[in-house]
């Protein structure tokens, strides 16, 4: 393992480690204003390909803001705002985000009915709700994905498919391995619409 890729593990686990460590949302919330014109001023993206952060577990937000900031995940429009980020900033950024209702984006695409069941059909395969819940609204280190927006998550889970992107483990991208483009547009179709 290479000397970056061991730095950042030793960073996750400091991260999510120190949860002794106070969080504190209202100063997160402070720190998280430039994070509204994109991610929405209450959290919730109305901007395409944009995710919302409305609801996300404290931990999964932590770890991605510390993955852009070590430059271990490539969304160059985050890097801005991630480098220099203290890790203390980072987890009351996601303390603050976590406090806030979920819900879908104003702009939500109608229910394709079909579309909705061809993607619950998929996920009972794919074990879903084994790693996102039941409801799918994420724990620890795994985001919510109910009422997500449906570009980003079908963006998301084609860069995961093709090798684009990977989280802290492989688990998503095997678990869309061998999925069709339709495919994963009814997934992100249907994990949209789950409120």
């Amino acid at each position: 393992m290479s000397l970056r890729l061991t730095l950042a593990a030793a960073l996750l686990a400091a991260a999510t480690g120190t949860a002794a460590m106070a969080q504190d949302a209202r100063r997160g919330a402070t720190l998280a204003e430039p994070c509204a014109q994109c991610h929405g001023t209450n959290g919730r993206s109305q901007l395409p390909d944009i995710p919302s952060l409305a609801g996300q577990p404290a931990d999964f937000i932590t770890i991605q803001m510390i993955l852009l900031r070590e430059g271990l995940r490539n969304v160059p429009a985050m890097q801005p705002f991630a480098v220099g980020k203290s890790d203390q900033d980072i987890q009351d950024i996601a303390a603050y985000f976590a406090t806030l209702p979920p819900g879908p984006p104003d702009d939500r695409r109608p229910l394709d009915r079909a579309l909705f069941a061809a993607g619950q059909a998929l996920s009972g395969p794919r074990h879903c709700a084994t790693c996102h819940v039941a409801d799918y609204g994420g724990r620890a280190q795994i985001p919510r994905v109910a009422a997500q927006r449906e570009d980003y998550l079908l963006h998301a889970l084609t860069q995961y498919r093709d090798g684009l992107r990977a989280g802290p483990d492989t688990q998503m991208n095997g678990a869309v391995q061998g999925l069709s483009d339709a495919d994963l547009s009814a997934l992100a179709h249907y994990l949209s619409h789950k409120d």
